[in-house]
């Protein structure tokens, strides 16, 4: 157990983390020449394209240092805001952490959050200055901003760079010499704590685990605390570039588990492996439950497939552990699921995952976030609101609370104007200013969750050239006024489309709302009229033209009340047209009315 090290690789987007892990790979040998190719570790496609982590990722080497040869069990994880809550199943699972800096770009509000993380899991934190080799590289600087942030010596700091591979051996031997063996005792029972798991058609329900006290055999019996049931360890082992199987695994190490489990609901990321005839008594203090920030109904677009809209989505829960759902039915679209995410970024990955992974064509309803409301009968009552038509009536409501978040912004001092009139016009109210250097200020906002959700980090991109980094945690509810606009389409209200805003903003957004839907839904033989309401007053109107028949073409001549006779009975269908008529909404329209600003 002394030779075992586990230890993560934590860092904003972008600042070379799985380039590093490929280095590290190829520095222990555990991968051959032909099987070597960038972003080793990400395995799915969509990781591929858009350059970015998804999913943490796991992986055991071997590397001999000094005589001795020493197993490291490597996680790689994600750097985007929306994907935290794998970083921080990923760090409840090790002893150490390579926490990243690139050199040119600093310090940003990522690398804080993950370093807070770590820092609350006791992690051992080994720095490394990513990227020295850049023209625009700023070591001596950079060094010095890790090292008021830690409160390290300089020389702890590792110079790397992951693309050529220097300093790589440094980090190696810094991983042995700094980062603990894993505590633990092999005499005790079993006592695993599963940090993730996979589906696999053919096998079922791969789980991977680390065992903190005793050990884990190939055929043992073993039981799920969380879920009380019992299976048999059908195949255990190691998490090499392909699966390695093992008769036992010890404690302190990192394995995979197939049971044959087939029912995705039957495992839960945070649970506690034991022996069924020798279990142990307490488990393991897992993590956190996972707080959704946005939530959006996602509906098939054919509702004979729901049951395997279902199973798809309890597939990738298992993948993903940070997606909530249950199910709920809306008039214009049938019985889906309301789903809880991370941010924007997370459900449209979830969206894409769906459609490549599973064939599976969704619709997605507008997202938006959860509201507490009260009524004026019992004050003290709160009504959860996670779907704009679960508001009580109006004339019944006392208040309105809504989530607020704490939002930490990392920019140049160029950019200071700009994304402070962003973060105004977001009804955000700034409560500190702090200089970290004469060129970077970080900035504190306390913002409504539901106005960062849309476009926020589009836009601060936008303002800041690329240069600002962005991260919140949530800080409670409070009051606001909010009121809910509905869109009606010839005079039917569209559930999937309402949405609850501040009162400010409702009659913009309502405007824009119906401008944009006029541009996407197709003409019909009647007008259509789309409008936008609050309760029964009508706050914008577009009309969408009817396709018009020339019926006096055949009329040459004659009295002119021949051509009004024929006028006055199209006039009379289209009127009864318009009463019966369908009007069917684009799968395009629910998605532009987030992007209403583009």
């Amino acid at each position: 157990m002394k030779n075992i090290r586990n230890f993560c690789i934590i860092a904003h987007i972008d600042h070379g983390k799985s380039t590093l892990a490929d280095r590290l790979l190829d520095a222990t040998g555990s991968v051959t020449a032909r099987e070597q190719q960038a972003q080793l570790l990400d395995n799915m496609d969509l990781e591929r394209e858009r350059g970015i982590t998804i999913k943490s990722h796991a992986i055991q080497m071997d590397y001999t240092y000094e005589g001795e040869v020493y197993t490291l069990n490597l996680i790689d994880t994600p750097g985007h805001v929306d994907f935290s809550y794998e970083v921080s199943r990923s760090i409840a699972a090790c002893e150490g952490a390579l926490l990243i800096v690139d050199a040119a770009q600093s310090i940003q509000a990522q690398t804080i959050s993950n370093l807070y993380l770590a820092l609350e899991n006791d992690l051992e934190i080994i720095p490394v200055l990513n990227k020295v080799d850049l023209p625009s590289a700023n070591p001596e600087e950079v060094t010095d901003d890790i090292v008021d942030l830690l409160g390290c010596d300089p020389e702890e700091v590792i110079p790397a760079s992951a693309k050529t591979g220097l300093g790589i051996e440094n980090i190696l031997k810094a991983i042995i010499e700094r980062v603990p063996a894993p505590k633990g005792n092999a005499d005790e029972p079993l006592q695993a704590l599963i940090f993730d798991s996979v589906y696999n058609p053919f096998r079922g329900v791969e789980t991977y685990f680390r065992v903190l006290n005793g050990e884990i055999r190939k055929g043992q019996h073993i039981k799920f605390m969380a879920t009380g049931k019992s299976y048999y360890a059908d195949e255990v082992g190691t998490l090499k570039l392909k699966q390695l199987p093992k008769q036992v695994i010890k404690t302190g190490d990192v394995g995979y588990l197939i049971t044959g489990i087939k029912e995705a609901k039957e495992v839960k990321v945070g649970d506690t492996i034991t022996d069924s005839k020798n279990p142990t008594t307490n488990m393991i203090e897992g993590f956190e439950d996972v707080k959704p920030m946005v939530f959006a109904g996602i509906y098939p677009v054919d509702t004979e497939d729901y049951e395997e809209l279902r199973n798809s989505m309890e597939k990738l829960q298992l993948n993903d552990a940070s997606l909530v759902f249950q199910p709920e039915s809306s008039a214009a679209l049938g019985f889906g699921f309301r789903c809880g995410f991370l941010g924007m970024l997370h459900l449209e990955i979830i969206q894409e995952r769906l459609e490549r992974e599973f064939d599976m064509t969704v619709i997605t309803t507008v997202p938006n976030v959860s509201y507490h409301a009260y009524t004026n009968r019992e004050p003290d009552e709160v009504i959860l609101v996670n779907n704009p038509s679960d508001l009580p009536d109006p004339s019944k409501l006392n208040r309105v609370e809504e989530p607020y978040i704490k939002a930490s912004i990392i920019t140049k001092s160029d950019y200071v104007g700009p994304v402070m009139s962003l973060c105004i016009e977001k009804r955000g109210e700034i409560t500190n200013q702090t200089y970290l250097t004469t060129e970077r200020v970080e900035l504190s906002f306390d913002m409504p969750l539901a106005e960062i959700v849309f476009d926020f980090y589009d836009r601060l991109k936008t303002v800041s050239r690329g240069y600002a980094s962005f991260d919140y945690s949530p800080i409670g509810m409070r009051e606001s006024h909010l009121v809910k606009v509905d869109v009606l389409l010839n005079g039917n209200t569209v559930d999937a489309l309402s949405a609850l805003l501040h009162r400010d903003n409702a009659y913009d957004i309502g405007k824009k709302m119906c401008e944009k839907l006029k541009e996407l839904i197709p003409r019909q033989q009647f007008d259509i009229p789309i409008q936008a309401a609050i309760g029964a007053k009508i706050i914008a109107r577009e009309t969408v033209k009817a396709l018009r028949k020339d019926v006096t073409a055949k009329c040459y001549g004659g009295d002119i009340s021949r051509k009004r006779k024929l006028l006055e009975k199209q006039k009379k269908g289209k009127k009864r047209m318009r009463q019966v008529g369908n009007v069917e909404i684009p799968q395009e329209a629910f998605m532009a009315v987030l992007k209403l600003n583009d």
